[in-house]
């Protein structure tokens, strides 16, 4: 990506936006599972259902037609498409043992939790294990970002970037008409 395409930080950032939505559209979604305890609001916490996937992730952002769309509206070429289907599955593979060890932590967790007296110092190097699993499930999927943006063309990015604009616009008004009528915000 050249800087000199780039009007504003705020562009640039909205370009990194799409890219990271192509990736998570594409299933990388799940460093979910590696979010300490079952993800937010710690042990037992909204994050524990379906072995700790919280509920934005279990919504369908992984689901293969939505990154199909995401691709054909960015009109992919065959050979893009290959390429980014090989980069996301390559993550995807990747992230699987991520995921696999964000549960073993989890459980630590429980059961370190469950015990009559709670071990502080266990506790806090569980903490930060937990943190480390993240980080290194992030980098992953900046890596994956990264790769899948050197694969689209700048033209493409911009267009993502429009779409994922117009999702959110859509996506706060819908929030703004659940409050309205009451219903809790997700």
């Amino acid at each position: 990506m050249q800087t000199s395409t780039l009007k504003s930080p705020r562009h640039a950032m909205r370009l990194l936006t799409a890219t990271l939505a192509v990736a998570l559209a594409a299933g990388l979604a799940q460093t979910a599972f590696a979010q300490p305890f079952g993800g937010p609001g710690g042990p037992g916490g909204p994050g524990m259902g379906r072995g700790g996937m919280g509920m934005g992730m279990d919504a369908g952002i992984g689901a293969p037609m939505m990154s199909e769309r995401m691709l054909d509206s960015v009109n992919a070429t065959a050979e893009q498409r290959t390429q980014i289907k090989q980069i996301v599955q390559a993550a995807r593979t990747d992230l699987a043992a991520q995921r696999d060890a964000g549960i073993q932590l989890r459980e630590q967790g429980r059961t370190l939790f469950a015990q009559p007296t709670v071990d502080a110092r266990a506790a806090e190097a569980l903490r930060q294990q937990a943190l480390a699993q993240h980080d290194q499930a992030s980098k992953r999927m900046l890596q994956a970002m990264l790769d899948v943006s050197r694969v689209l063309t700048p033209e493409q990015r911009k267009t993502l970037a429009e779409r994922m604009d117009q999702r959110r616009g859509m996506m706060e008004r819908h929030r703004a008409e659940r409050r309205a009528l009451g219903a809790p915000a997700r």
